[in-house]
């Protein structure tokens, strides 16, 4: 849909512009409004260019209403949109450099793969396509499959064929919307780096809408949770799993464990927490809340079970409980573990093959290092919240 040249990237050998936040696309208090309804709540984000961006959140969040704004299929009910600096809130989908990548990839039956990969060249009626069409086909690992129609690729190279179509536009902004939900699990991850290869090689700003936590942290140099239309968190994949700011980022970005207490100040570099009638310590540094009502939250692959007391290490916190489900995933075993006030844990153990697995019923101590831990503050009343054992949780590492 792309009808302007790139304002920069290495898309077809262009030099980037002087100013590197020349091609930044900045969203100001946009807002949607379906009736009633706030989907997009006045938001406030810029995604620099050049940079591979995801959207994650689950279905309703906004995420792709925002999109779909973007690429002009929305009108904001207010708020600005700006590419580059230049205003594109009011432009024509056509009008605006930008493509979209939807899941169904939406190719043309009745045409080759060629012809859908020119189909944007020659409606702006660009005659010789055939250099820029092996090119894009070359990028996207599809040499020599022009002459095929669609129907005759697997669904992997239909997404493939998505992309090149969009990308020989020459846009600024890529927008993918769950372009990999219709993939199998070993194809997707394949995809995935794929995607992020050509990312690389293009050198364009993607943004991404998915719901799928590992793919954004694969992909992505930066994740937005959304929530409830707006974003709770972003920043760097690492820095929001190990991190979070919130406790529905820190259940929706992976699991996590979150007990209930109260934080009763510092200690030196360490904030006091009392929970459950025991005392645990995390350090200030990842702690976003030092007095009032808490969560203390631990990863589950942060867990360790030992069903010896004695074997807990030194300077280690800890809590009893009995193993009441289990679940072998090959690279590690998933463990619910019932506390002594009713709540059960999730634990990742990896299967390094050093011991056997714990049975269901086993007494246990769960342990881990305070500087594995963090703290977010709680809403008064609310209880502990865990995770149960889920196919899609992020794997211990």
């Amino acid at each position: 849909m792309a009808t302007d040249p790139p304002a920069g990237g290495r898309l077809g050998g262009d030099p980037r512009p002087a100013d590197p936040s020349a091609g930044d696309l900045k969203l100001t208090d946009l807002t949607k409004r379906f009736g009633p309804f706030t989907a997009v709540d006045g938001l406030d984000l810029t995604i620099p260019q050049g940079a591979f961006f995801a959207l994650l959140g689950a279905s309703g969040c906004g995420k792709t209403t925002t999109l779909r704004m973007v690429a002009g299929l929305e009108q904001p009910t207010s708020g600005q949109l700006l590419l580059g600096g230049r205003d594109i809130t009011r432009l024509r989908p056509y009008r605006r450099p930008v493509n979209t990548v939807f899941q169904s990839y939406a190719l043309f039956p009745h045409l080759s793969v060629a012809d859908n990969v020119a189909f944007g060249l020659r409606r702006r009626g660009i005659r010789d396509v055939r250099p820029q069409v092996e090119r894009m086909l070359a990028l996207v690992q599809l040499d020599g499959f022009g002459p095929r129609r669609p129907q005759q690729l697997s669904g992997g190279q239909q997404q493939r064929v998505a992309l090149a179509r969009a990308l020989i536009n020459h846009p600024q902004v890529l927008l993918l919307d769950e372009p990999l939900g219709a993939l199998d699990l070993k194809l997707r991850r394949q995809m995935q780096a794929e995607l992020k290869r050509i990312q690389t090689e293009v050198g364009i700003t993607f943004v991404h809408v998915t719901h799928d936590q590992e793919e954004a942290m694969t992909m992505a140099d930066t994740v937005a949770v959304m929530n409830a239309g707006r974003i709770e968190q972003l920043g760097p994949p690492a820095q929001m799993y190990e991190f979070p700011a919130t406790a529905f980022v820190a259940n929706f970005l992976g699991q996590s464990n979150l007990l209930a207490g109260e934080a009763t100040g510092r200690s030196g570099d360490d904030v006091l927490v009392t929970a459950y009638g025991s005392r645990f310590t995390v350090p200030a540094a990842r702690s976003r809340s030092v007095d009032g009502p808490v969560h203390l939250g631990v990863r589950p692959e942060k867990l360790a079970l030992t069903r010896d007391a004695d074997a807990v290490p030194a300077g280690a916190q800890s809590v009893t409980g009995v193993v009441t489900e289990l679940a072998y995933l090959g690279v590690s075993t998933q463990y619910q573990v019932r506390t002594g006030w009713g709540t059960e844990l999730s634990v990742f153990s990896p299967n390094s093959g050093d011991g056997a697995l714990l049975p269901v019923g086993a007494d246990v101590v769960a342990y881990w290092q305070p500087a594995h831990a963090f703290l977010l503050a709680r809403e008064p009343g609310a209880g502990d919240q865990t995770s149960p054992l889920l196919d899609d949780a992020v794997p211990a590492s």
